[in-house]
């Protein structure tokens, strides 16, 4: 297997280096502190958006490189966070969905703080990181030296304890949870279908309550983190610590505080609601937002691709909530990045700042992630490194990424099996170019696979079936549909012009590109 190639090459490769790199006392090992943000998208000052309130992040940004055009492997939290974790795309972790143990179906992959372990790193971590479902009930054991951490009750307020199922603490909102709890159990109902049962009756999507920000699960998360940046700055050890944030995931709860900074009138609707023209059916979904209970039914594009059902009173209460969402998380990341300051590791710490996918607010007619298109599919990514000037790039990078440019950034040598390339060449050039293009899947039913590249103009997509993966032989005849979208006179993707004739030279390149990246995969 290509790990078992990897130790016995990275072996001698320490050997040769690590004495000119770590051998010296006088060389301080760099510290890595690794963000980590659910369902955050680009709506952040520092890439250009001047109404959302991100002054924590935005200092972040001002202080390193910010990725203005940085992509995930696949537009939902389990696979997109195991490539991001390893390096290595879907098709070779083989978690394509929030079921699968990374591994389960791949035993010896390598992760980032597991490599880091090895190196002589200290490594833990509090909040989501992994996606729980895809890892072990230890948060995926061979990354971590030290036992990772669960935010207990004592770190939530004593005025409203532990919120409940979904992240709730409203008063009323709590009493029907109990209610239903009782109801589920009096049917014998326990664990997963007690949980159904419940949220089935209960499960708004955006909560308003005005408490302190411990009372929601990223308050509390952050008084640990800073615990353990606290004790970690004190050990001899270089430490590696990964800290995620639970918002803006849905629901959107937030303390009052943060509603308060915005007006709902004053929320951006999105101006392109409709389905592409000349765009296939599979390219869309809706499924994720249906499943809260303050959601009417919403039809589907097959019945009517210009209405979803949700009216603008109900869109700009999602907006609304998911800006208010993302300014609590900001300030909960200010309290992480003063402990820093505090601490005095600014000096020699990286720190890299990423939302693991994108987030639909209504383009298209769509709300959550799960596609190929760019809402969903662009994602921010910034990196701070002592030493290096900070910049806005608009390269090409990926998630897979990661893993390499945190690896060169520490002084580390660069696993030679790893998908993704290091982004250092940009936080140096900001005109240079480390990628072509970065590439993303999605998979939908009927064993159908959307494979999207996207170059720093257009953007390819093959929809392709008979449950094909990259690492297999291609064939044209296996795609059912294509989409082709030129950003620079569409930002909006409102037409697909893949069957356009002023497009035929673009297409062929692109489709040229596609199957040699497929050829580059079987391996």
């Amino acid at each position: 297997m290509r790990y078992n190639k990897f130790i016995i090459s990275q072996t001698v490769l320490s050997v040769l280096t690590l004495p000119t790199v770590f051998g010296a006392k006088n060389v301080q090992k760099m510290n890595v502190l690794f963000i980590a943000v659910d369902d955050l998208k680009p709506e952040i000052g520092c890439y250009g958006n001047s109404l959302i309130k991100t002054p924590n992040i935005d200092r972040i940004g001002k202080n390193g490189t910010v990725f203005l055009q940085n992509y995930c492997q696949m537009a939902v939290s389990g696979p997109t966070r195991a490539s991001l974790m390893t390096g290595m795309r879907p098709d070779y972790t083989k978690v394509w969905d929030l079921k699968t143990l990374m591994r389960d179906v791949n035993p010896d992959i390598l992760s980032l703080p597991q490599y880091f372990a090895n190196q002589g790193y200290e490594t833990t971590g509090v909040g989501k990181i992994y996606d729980p479902r895809c890892v072990d009930k230890d948060e995926d054991k061979p990354s971590w030296t030290l036992p990772y951490n669960k935010v207990g009750t004592q770190y939530y307020s004593q005025s409203t304890g532990q919120p409940m199922i979904g992240g709730y603490q409203l008063p009323e909102t709590k009493l029907l949870i109990a209610k239903f709890v009782k109801e589920a159990k009096e049917q014998g109902l326990i664990g997963a279908k007690m949980i159904e049962y419940v949220q089935d009756r209960i499960k708004p999507s955006t909560e308003c309550a005005d408490l302190p920000d411990d009372a929601y699960v990223d308050g509390a998360g952050v008084k640990r983190a800073n615990e353990l940046l606290t004790q970690l700055s004190k050990q001899d050890k270089p430490f590696f610590l990964a800290v995620g944030f639970a918002k803006p995931h849905l629901p959107f709860v937030a303390p009052k505080k943060y509603w308060d900074m915005y007006s709902r009138k004053e929320m951006p609707l999105a101006p392109f609601q409709e389905h592409a023209k000349n765009g296939p059916k599979i390219a869309y979904q809706n499924y994720e937002l249906k499943s809260y209970s303050d959601i009417p039914a919403m039809c589907s594009f097959t019945d009517n691709p210009k209405n979803i059902g949700l009216n603008i009173d109900k869109q700009r209460e999602l907006i609304h909530g998911y800006y208010a969402a993302t300014s609590y998380m900001d300030a909960q990341l200010g309290k992480l990045l003063d402990k820093m300051e505090e601490l005095g590791l600014t000096k020699n710490t990286i720190i890299v700042f990423w939302g693991d996918h994108g987030w639909h607010l209504g383009d298209h007619g769509l709300w959550c992630k799960h596609t190929n298109f760019e809402q969903a599919t662009r994602a921010p990514l910034m990196i701070v490194a002592p030493g290096i000037k900070p910049v806005k790039t608009a390269g090409v990078s990926e998630f897979i990424d990661v893993f390499p440019t945190v690896c060169e950034l520490a002084g580390l040598p660069i696993p030679t099996n790893l998908d993704g390339k290091s982004l250092v060449p940009l936080m140096k050039n900001s005109k240079a170019v480390v990628n072509e293009f970065a590439v993303s899947q999605y998979p939908r039913e009927g064993n159908t696979m959307g494979y999207s590249i996207r170059s720093d103009r257009y953007r390819l997509t093959f929809w392709i079936k008979n449950d094909y993966h990259s690492n297999q032989p291609f064939s044209s005849d296996l795609v059912i549909a294509k989409e082709l979208y030129d950003y620079q006179t569409d930002p909006l993707e409102t037409v697909n012009v893949v069957d356009e004739k002023q497009y035929t030279a673009i297409r062929a390149d692109l489709e040229g590109k596609m199957i040699v990246f497929f050829k580059t995969q079987q391996r």
